[in-house]
């Protein structure tokens, strides 16, 4: 099954947390987590991704879109 990343930003300690979840599954496990100076590139998008989908009409192209970039920025950490 192909993992997908799940990320989310920690505003209390101002880190990207990084999730797996095989596809289909409920099963959310805590990869790591990245202090945004580490990575503010990431963190940038991730934080895009956060504010998409905070939106009262989700744009799901969008998300789907900034998904895709917060993969592939993290595809080149790993």
């Amino acid at each position: 099954m192909k993992t997908n990343y799940l990320f989310a930003i920690d505003a209390a300690t101002n880190e990207i947390l990084v999730s797996e979840s095989a596809k289909g599954s409920f099963k959310v496990t805590l990869i790591e987590r990245i202090p945004s100076a580490e990575d503010e590139l990431l963190f940038d998008a991730v934080a895009l991704l956060t504010k998409i989908s905070k939106q009262t009409e989700v744009d799901v192209p969008l998300f789907k879109a900034v998904e895709k970039v917060c993969q592939l920025i993290y595809g080149k950490r790993v």
